[in-house]
């Protein structure tokens, strides 16, 4: 059995009636997502997660689309004539010059314990070694790979396949947004207030610098920030003149009662001054008045600024956790 990993097909060994192709397009899109709902229960997946959830057909083609190739780069295992697996990579550099190409699989839970998940995670890594020639990246490149804590067979498949945890994600929820607590005086000279087009940049900039010396952040070039700005309920603080922080909050496009605070930054200057506090109150309160019911947000576990006290002091718990792990690449 082979399947084309760009230069050449790789052979991977799977069981008799099991069949490992690239992906056609949008005739395996509905295929895919059924795969992620058929993992849901035993996963133990949350459906409104905004970091992973069970994404439609539609939501599933346009991530695909974003892909530097999408029929090379996505994998899909057949067993009778239907989609039982997929696996999919993709590529990104980090701040400090990192490549990462992470790749990410799903496989139903009556096909597991037979092999087909490591041939998946075989494929991927060949097809990444292959990649990272191409593309002249062997001496800054790693691989990546994503896993829920709920997602313990997946985990254990990475830990014995080498790879090493080194960060995770932990999502939160507030459950009610009418159930808000209240303000807190803000310091002289320091106004919280809407975010327009002209300070679009100071908004970026704050965001920015807000990761300076983090470990595994993306870069996150000015173009991608205004190609998805959405500042219906983007709040930002000035101290007198200059921007000190920002909380980029937005409906979820899917569904319209569920809110995300996509960011929350503070310069360092002006932290421990209640910004980051007035700051999201006030965004969870624009999505309230846009129809959001309840509220999601994520932030790292070794995150050094204690934002995970504020959030919960504001109402929001746990719901999940995303674990990112990594291995070397050996080309």
């Amino acid at each position: 059995m082979s399947v084309s990993s760009g230069d050449g097909p790789a052979r991977l060994e799977l069981p008799p009636g099991y069949v490992l192709r690239p992906c056609r397009g949008h005739e395996d899109h509905g295929a895919m997502a059924a795969v992620r709902l058929g993992c849901a229960e035993r996963d133990r997946i949350d459906a409104r997660s905004i970091v992973e959830g069970l994404p439609t057909a539609a939501e599933i083609a346009e991530a695909s689309a974003e892909l530097d190739d999408p029929s090379g780069n996505q994998a899909l295992v057949e067993h009778d004539g239907g989609v039982v697996g997929y696996s999919t990579i993709r590529r990104w550099q980090e701040r400090d010059g990192t490549w990462l190409y992470l790749h990410r699989g799903y496989l139903l839970p009556r096909h597991r314990g037979r092999g087909i998940g490591s041939a998946l995670l075989d494929w991927a890594e060949s097809r990444i070694r292959r990649l990272v020639r191409q593309h002249g990246t062997a001496r800054t490149a790693v691989i990546g790979a994503n896993a829920m804590a709920s997602e313990q067979e997946a985990t254990a498949l990475l830990l014995d396949a080498g790879y090493r945890r080194v960060f995770s994600l932990v999502e939160l929820e507030l459950a009610d947004l009418r159930q808000l607590p209240g303000g807190r005086p803000l310091p002289a000279g320091v106004r919280v207030g809407a975010v327009d087009p002209g300070s679009y940049r100071a908004a970026w900039g704050t965001v920015v610098d807000s990761y300076a010396g983090a470990a595994f952040t993306e870069r996150w070039p000015f173009e991608r920030f205004l190609a998805t700005a959405d500042p219906t309920c983007w709040r930002a603080a000035w101290d007198r003149e200059d921007m000190a922080g920002v909380a980029l909050c937005s409906v979820h496009r899917r569904d319209a009662t569920v809110g995300e605070v996509e960011e929350l930054s503070v310069r360092k200057e002006s932290r421990r001054l209640g910004l980051g506090r007035a700051l999201l109150l006030d965004g969870l309160r624009c999505l309230r008045e846009h129809g959001a019911e309840t509220a999601r947000l994520y932030t790292g576990t070794a995150n050094p600024h204690r934002s995970y006290d504020l959030y919960e002091s504001v109402g929001f718990r746990r719901r999940n956790e995303h674990v990112r792990y990594r291995k070397p690449i050996s080309v």
